[in-house]
Formats: C-alpha cells, sequence, structure tokens
C-alpha cells in the first residue's frame, strides 16, 4: 500500500511532529537540542519556510511551520538529513533515528491553533 501523498500549496500551515525510533530520545544534551535548532534554521532559510513556534521534548518535537513555496517535503528531507546525519556521527550509530515519516496536519482553520490540547501525540 502506497503512502498518502502530502497536500502542498503556497502559504500553507503545518503542525509538524515527529517522535524517536521506538520512543527513545532524539537529544541526548543540549549540544544536540542546539544542533538541532541550527540545522532548522538553516533548512527554514534554505527553503524559505516560516517557522512560527516549536517544542523540542526529550523524545520527539512539534513544530507550527508556514511554506509560502509549497516546499514542506524538501525542506524536511533537508532538515531531517542534516541533523540525523550529525547525530549518529556523533553519537558513534547508524540507523534510523524516527519513528516512521514525520507528521504534517494542515492547518485550515484559526480553530486548530486555538484549541486546547491536552495531548497532542
Amino acid at each position: 500500500m502506497s503512502r498518502p501523498l502530502r497536500i502542498e500549496y503556497p502559504g500553507a500551515w503545518y503542525h509538524v511532529t515527529c517522535r524517536g525510533n521506538q520512543r527513545l530520545k532524539i537529544f541526548g544534551d543540549d549540544k544536540d537540542r542546539a544542533r538541532f535548532l541550527k540545522a532548522l534554521a538553516a533548512s527554514a532559510e534554505a527553503f524559505n519556510v516560516e517557522v512560527h513556534c516549536y517544542v523540542l521534548l526529550k523524545n520527539h518535537f512539534h513544530f507550527l511551520l508556514r511554506t509560502p513555496e509549497a516546499n514542506l517535503g524538501r525542506f524536511m528531507h533537508r532538515f531531517n538529513t542534516a541533523y540525523i546525519t550529525y547525530y549518529n556521527l556523533r553519537h558513534h550509530r547508524s540507523g534510523h533515528l524516527y519513528q516512521g515519516r514525520y507528521k504534517a496536519i494542515l492547518v485550515e482553520a484559526d480553530e486548530y491553533l486555538l484549541e486546547d490540547r491536552k495531548s497532542v501525540v
């Protein structure tokens, strides 16, 4: 069964999440978090993606993004590759860091952003 296509269009807003493989940590320490944010900033600049907010937890992350150029997939590919390559080299490991594909929920209404969520992931 093929994966569903992601909806991308200019000016789209997304709630993006990604969890560590087997729910394991994706950050070993503050140095990893700093490098993660550096990769996020560089990728956002390279692909003209607006990062409006983010949350970094020990085993997953959340972003609220806007893509003026309908390029979420290319942005996430560059960002994930940059961070995973760094993380695997630094921690002398190989293979997947994340559990499956990142999730990208298309935000189509202001109510989504205002909704009180007890558990997002």
